[in-house]
Parts: structure tokens; sequence; C-alpha cells
């Protein structure tokens, strides 16, 4: 399979799921913000509070809003060596999200850290696993600032230095995304 060819199978697997999820992750943010701003409430906006560990109205804002897609896509295409790596493969974790919750459905690394099991998550789909890593970014309090840095700006190139927590690369994996998504045009998906 060459270079292209490759490519052109992981935007035909990846960019459709992408753009559903963040399309439905966007009529949510908009029904919240919407009855928020409103000055109302409901038994739903309390339970994401409570899922999303948001403390403010605001908080939960941050957590729902989904960031630009050239951002998911460019990650999905450098976690899983664009979709191709085994986890993709054996477990549509395109994302490399770990398990640390041995009563999830996961699978095992084939290498350890020491003497310990790496594992990560396993999903039903595409669609599963790029819902889950939108949560995971709007939750985890390693990317409370990437949250905040969302709320002012939809550049991709500003939000990707906001990552360095997500990988042990630290801020040169918010430069390698960068040159993923300049490369690849991807922010041309930002625009629809």
């Amino acid at each position: 399979m060459t270079v292209q060819e490759k490519k052109a199978r992981f935007k035909s697997l990846i960019v459709p799921a992408v753009n559903t999820v963040y399309a439905q992750l966007m009529t949510r943010y908009e029904g919240v913000k919407a009855t928020l701003d409103a000055g109302e409430s409901s038994a739903e906006i309390e339970e994401l509070k409570v899922e999303y560990r948001a403390t403010s109205n605001d908080e939960l804002l941050m957590a729902l809003k989904p960031h630009p897609k050239s951002i998911a896509i460019a990650q999905a295409a450098m976690e899983s060596s664009w979709a191709t790596s085994r986890f993709f493969r054996v477990a549509y974790n395109i994302f490399g999200v770990w398990s640390f919750d041995e009563d999830e459905p996961r699978v095992a690394a084939l290498k350890k850290r020491g003497d310990k099991t790496i594992w990560v998550k396993k999903y039903d789909s595409i669609e599963d696993s790029v819902f889950d890593y939108y949560r995971t970014l709007g939750r985890s309090s390693a990317f409370a600032e990437f949250r905040k840095a969302k709320m002012t700006t939809n550049d991709p190139f500003i939000l990707v230095t906001k990552l360095d927590r997500y990988s042990e690369k630290g801020s040169l994996y918010g430069e390698e995304l960068t040159s993923i998504i300049k490369f690849n045009k991807f922010d041309s998906y930002d625009a629809n």
C-alpha cells in the first residue's frame, strides 16, 4: 500500500466518524449553552456536570465544547499510524487511550513498562473511540488549559500547544500535530 493509499484509507475511515461525533457534540454543547444562557438548568445538565467533573456551568461548557476536527484527525493519524496500528485493528483504539479499569473491555500491549502490563481501551466502533477521546479531553484535569483555550480560539495551531500532557513527548507533541495538520491540510475539515 502506498503512502497515498494508506492516507486515503485512513481518511475514509476516520473523517466520517469525526464528522458524526463532532456534529453530535456541537448540538449537545449548543443546547446546553442555550439552556444555561436562558438562566435555566435541567437534570441532564446536572448529570453532565457529574460525568465531566465540572463544578460550575462555565466548566461544563468548557468540557462540552468540541475542539476543531483537524486536531482529532491529526491525533488519530499520529496515535494509530494512519489506522494501521494493532490497537486500531483489534480494538478500534484510534487515539492510544489507556485503560486502568480491569472491568472495561481492553487489550494488552505487547510491550510492558518494567513488569507492568500496559492496557488500552477496546471500543465497539470508531465512533465510540472518537466520542471517548473527546470526553477524555473534556474531563481530565491534565487538559484544563486546553479546555480554557478552546473557549477563546478555534485555531488548531494554538490549541495543539496545550496538548503537551497527552503524550510523553511533551511540547514536541504539539509541534508534530502542527506539522501533520499543515502538511495534510486537515484544517480544511474545520470549515464544515
